[in-house]
């Protein structure tokens, strides 16, 4: 079958427009800008050198093997642009090389061995519904926190197991929210499922490894249902081919029915601009990151925390726990229907897909993104435009009736919610949560109309 875009539509977003607006603003004037600076002095080290986030994560790679069991984790200073190195006791003249190599090198007391070592401690004594943790190096403990919903014995249980750490090992806080996975509202991929209408959101385009296109989203979303379409009511074009969830991740590799469909490597950021998806890397605490969802549209924040574990409450058993485990921990809000949606820098580097938190884009909260890296590595899929060509039909940008005419995504809303040609409401089914081009298919518009119907968000038992 070959894939047709859906008519678009000319509204504009009423709603979440404004909050996305912030995050546009931080983005996209310098989307394309190099942050690459002269090397700086810090602490009256001439050798610290002010980095990108992506180049920060690739020296704290080369680093880790140069430290061995001195490692013990590390973050980027986005103020200074500077990698910061825990380390622990270990031979000075390994340190002298981290220094050497540019990033700042400061002494902690818990090593890398020992916090992973406290983790499975949690994992044996709290895996309770409504619970996550995540190593944050920035006070190199275990970050430990607890949703609304873990109250008397289960509480008492967690705060039990978080003071057998010890107090120099790990934090306990509340969450005001719910732990889920977010995956109801206004996405912009669908399925038909016995009960209902199934919404999810589309990552990154890729190739897989038999060189045919195809997409990632969230696991979840998979595992909920096998054939999916970009309209509500609209035929499959889309074929689950491998779903994780839960366990060691939460990804789908979803291949296109159309061998020759067009799946270019971008996300839409709104504002009527598009960020050219490069590469995967992985994510480092303390760096700026983006993320695309149709119902919140774009939203940023900070990673926190890394190899995180979160443990939601089943959704298929009542007294069970859906627990992921080696997920990204983010500051930046979501909402339901943004499950599934992209998690990118401003240099064009794909590091996650939503998978779920607590909170809203209200109150703030924290969400959960499973890393693209590890997603291709376990699916075998790359990252690219499918085999289709990355540029669309020639219906690219400034093809008449867009919103944003003459830009590359066409995506007059600064919010990228979905209004560019189609997404119409935040809350709408509209605007593909992230899609590699704001599609599902078809590749010719990078706005997201490929994905858009009336913008109704009132399907249930929707993912």
């Amino acid at each position: 079958m070959s894939h047709k875009r859906m008519p678009k539509r000319k509204a504009a977003i009423a709603v979440g427009g404004v909050a996305a607006l912030g995050a546009a603003a931080l983005l996209l004037p310098n989307a394309n800008a190099s942050q690459d600076q002269d090397n700086a002095t810090a602490g009256g080290t001439a050798d610290v050198r002010t980095l990108k986030a992506t180049d920060a994560s690739d020296l704290a790679g080369r680093l880790q093997k140069i430290l061995g069991d001195a490692f013990a984790g590390s973050y980027y200073d986005s103020g200074k642009q500077q990698l910061v190195v825990n380390v622990v006791s270990g031979d000075d003249n390994v340190i002298v090389q981290a220094k050497k190599a540019g990033a700042v090198v400061r002494q902690v007391d818990n090593s890398a061995a020992e916090l992973q070592a406290a983790a499975r401690t949690l994992k044996a004594r709290a895996t309770i519904p409504g619970t996550s943790w995540a190593v944050d190096p920035r006070t190199d403990k275990i970050q430990v926190t607890a949703d609304s919903t873990v109250t008397g014995a289960d509480w008492n249980r967690l705060q039990s197991a978080v003071r057998g750490l010890g107090t120099g090992m790990a934090t306990l806080k509340k969450s005001s929210g719910t732990f889920k996975t977010f995956v109801s509202g206004g996405d912009a991929i669908f399925s038909q499922v016995q009960g209902g209408s199934v919404r999810c959101s589309l990552g990154f385009n890729v190739t897989a490894s038999d060189g045919s296109p195809a997409f990632l989203t969230a696991g979840h979303c998979g595992v909920a249902a096998k054939q999916w379409s970009d309209s509500e009511t609209g035929q499959p074009i889309a074929t689950v081919d491998q779903a994780t969830f839960p366990g060691e991740g939460d990804f789908s590799l979803v291949k296109y029915d159309d061998p020759n469909t067009q799946a270019p490597s971008e996300v839409d950021a709104g504002n009527g601009r598009t960020v050219q998806i490069k590469q995967a890397a992985d994510a480092t605490v303390g760096e700026t990151v983006f993320r695309m969802g149709s119902t919140t549209g774009l939203h940023d924040g900070q990673v926190t925390g890394l190899d995180a574990t979160v443990n939601f409450q089943s959704e298929t058993d009542p007294n069970g726990v859906d627990t992921v485990t080696g997920l990204i921990q983010t500051d930046v809000c979501a909402e339901p229907g943004d499950s599934g949606g992209s998690l990118f820098t401003q240099d064009g580097s794909a590091l996650g897909l939503t998978s779920g938190g607590s909170g809203d884009c209200t109150s703030g909260g924290e969400t959960f993104f499973q890393p693209v890296t590890t997603a291709l590595q376990a699916t075998g899929a790359t990252l690219g435009d499918g085999g289709g060509g990355g540029n669309g039909a020639g219906d690219q940008a400034g093809a008449g009736d867009q919103a944003g005419a003459g830009d590359p995504s066409g995506a007059g809303d600064p919010s990228g919610a979905g209004d560019p040609s189609g997404a119409g409401e935040p809350a709408g089914a509209g605007h593909q949560a992230g899609a590699g081009g704001d599609r599902i298919g078809g590749g010719a518009d990078p706005s997201g109309a490929g994905a858009a119907d009336d913008g109704s968000s009132s399907s249930t038992g929707s993912h």
